[in-house]
């Protein structure tokens, strides 16, 4: 069976992508990973100075699911590009870099900087807090638009735009960053959530609010990809969401997704990667699929 995949500018060995913040810098991973089976790996978000994050706690496990609160905390590009940067040819998977800032500037030089490390593709990740109005660059259209538009005049590489399922409309937003520049989008991101403990009263994240991943938010995310795929039939998809088994990556195949991002699994199993490309390739030998982009859209509405 054939596990390639067109994505805009990008071919891809295989759909699975490695979600960014779930593999740490990609190299570091690669170590426990079975990297061999993904078509990309997504390195953990880098702004141009460093930031420290939020305090702990700043996991906590919900159910089936998961919430955080890390608050992007990195070392800064320069020093990404001195201690991640030589190690990128050895990860073994095509390594996307990803850019936040507080501005669209600041998301433009990180990339420029990032881009002469030698990633494959750029990821903006647009749910970060846009401090102008205290809100996500990704909620608002015409700001998403302007951090893609000043990325896509800094660097040359596939630009990949990563959207927020708490947007009201993602197919506007999707719309706008695609014409700004971005040669495919990301759906999406954890969905806000919270937690407090009854025996402390106290919340369960140092910052109250947080993201909520994992299995649960597959319909969330599967619903983004959906609206998109119908708005913009010819834009290219990663879906991203809940995925813990093939027949989870499959669905988003099938919603009109390219390729599919592979992040909360990772922390309970390394490995996913192996397991779920095994089942992927027994899904298509048993339904008779040749080539994994047959599937992409192919569901009966």
């Amino acid at each position: 069976m054939d596990l390639s995949t067109r994505l805009g500018p990008l071919t891809l060995r295989s759909p699975l992508v490695a979600a960014a913040g779930t593999v740490g810098s990609v190299v570091d991973f690669a170590g426990v990973g079975a990297l061999e089976f993904y078509g990309a790996a997504v390195a953990k978000s880098v702004s141009e100075d460093p930031w420290p994050g939020r305090p702990p706690p700043r996991l906590l496990p919900v159910g089936s699911g998961m919430l955080n609160g890390i608050g992007i905390q990195n070392p800064g590009v320069a020093a990404w590009v001195e201690q991640v940067g030589p190690r990128l040819a050895g990860a073994g998977v095509p390594v996307w870099g990803s850019v936040v800032g507080k501005a669209p500037e600041e998301f433009a030089r990180v990339a420029a900087v990032m881009g002469k490390t030698g990633v494959a593709a750029i990821e903006v990740n647009l749910s970060c807090p846009n401090l102008e109005d205290g809100q996500l660059f990704a909620l608002d259209p015409t700001a998403a638009a302007r951090v893609v538009q000043a990325v896509r005049a800094a660097t040359a590489l596939p630009l990949g735009a990563k959207l927020s399922p708490n947007s009201s409309d993602v197919a506007a937003v999707a719309g706008t960053v695609a014409e700004a520049g971005a040669d495919f989008v990301v759906l999406g991101n954890s969905v806000w959530g919270a937690a407090i403990d009854p025996e402390t009263r106290r919340p369960g994240l140092s910052g109250v609010i947080g993201g909520y991943s994992g299995p649960p938010i597959k319909p969330i995310a599967l619903r983004c990809v959906i609206e998109v795929r119908r708005a913009f039939p010819e834009l290219p998809i990663v879906g991203c969401g809940g995925v813990r088994r093939g027949a989870d990556v499959v669905e988003f195949l099938l919603a009109g997704a390219q390729a599919v991002g592979l992040g909360t699994v990772h922390f309970a199993e390394t490995r996913a990667g192996r397991r779920i490309d095994g089942e992927l390739r027994r899904y298509a030998r048993r339904h008779g699929v040749k080539h994994i982009e047959d599937l992409v859209g192919a569901w009966e509405s």
